[in-house]
């Protein structure tokens, strides 16, 4: 529940998805008036808000507390539900669209992805996302070398890594509930002041508050801003 000890942080200092991939999601065709979607792990309703933008009808499903008010204040139209996404039991083929931005990590797909299956209509879809903060590809700044011996410091902890796309892949096929229609890379870049990086990496659950104040203490030696190099991916899947 990091997340939810910096619920009001996390609304303000995490940047918005890519326009690349709204364009991506829409051209699914399934978001439209009228339709159903299904938003786990919804968070602050980064996408609950642009899918009520296109006029969905959105379900989000919340289960920290204080993001879940955060998503009321903000999204009145929204039904919140109060859960974790594990423990939720939707109506039978009810949605059009499920969704899940930045959150199936957390999630135990095992548990999750029958539920989900049961709850799309047959030519729904299952879109997967998530900002990933860092870029493999592209140069090493000055500031991304700070970051990296921050993160080099610490235990090593041998971890799966949750942010490639090519896990949550291969636990969509793996299920034999879902087939991968198509994925998507998208490279962006945003500038981030001293302070925009203090609050934005005391977002990150593996990271501890010194380590976010180390790494806007780069920032401010480097001028005072900078440029990071992000990406995202999306997946859509289709239930079989």
């Amino acid at each position: 529940m990091h997340f939810e000890r910096v619920a009001e942080g996390y609304a303000a200092a995490r940047p918005p998805y890519p326009a690349e991939l709204w364009r991506d999601v829409l051209a699914t065709g399934l978001v439209a008036p009228g339709r159903r979607a299904l938003d786990l792990g919804a968070g602050s309703g980064q996408a609950t808000g642009e899918l009520l933008r296109y006029g969905m009808d959105v379900v989000a499903v919340e289960p920290g507390r204080r993001l879940a008010d955060i998503i009321e204040d903000r999204f009145p139209s929204a039904v919140v539900v109060r859960s974790k996404a594990e423990d939720i039991r939707p109506g039978e083929a009810t949605f059009d669209l499920v969704v899940a931005a930045t959150s199936i990590h957390w999630m135990n797909v095992d548990v999750l992805l029958p539920i989900i299956h049961r709850s799309l209509k047959p030519e729904g879809r299952l879109l997967i996302w998530r900002n990933v903060f860092g870029d493999g590809a592209a140069e090493v700044t000055p500031f991304r070398r700070e970051v990296q011996r921050i993160v080099a410091a610490r235990p090593a902890s041998g971890a799966v890594d949750h942010e490639s796309i090519d896990t949550t892949t291969r636990a969509l096929r793996g299920s034999r509930l879902f087939r991968v229609e198509k994925t998507h890379l998208f490279r962006w870049t945003v500038d981030l002041t001293t302070e925009q990086v203090r609050a934005l990496f005391g977002t990150f659950s593996n990271w501890t508050p010194d380590e976010a104040d180390a790494a806007a203490s780069a920032v401010a030696a480097l001028g005072g801003s900078v440029t990071e190099s992000y990406t995202s991916w999306l997946i859509e899947a289709s239930p079989v």
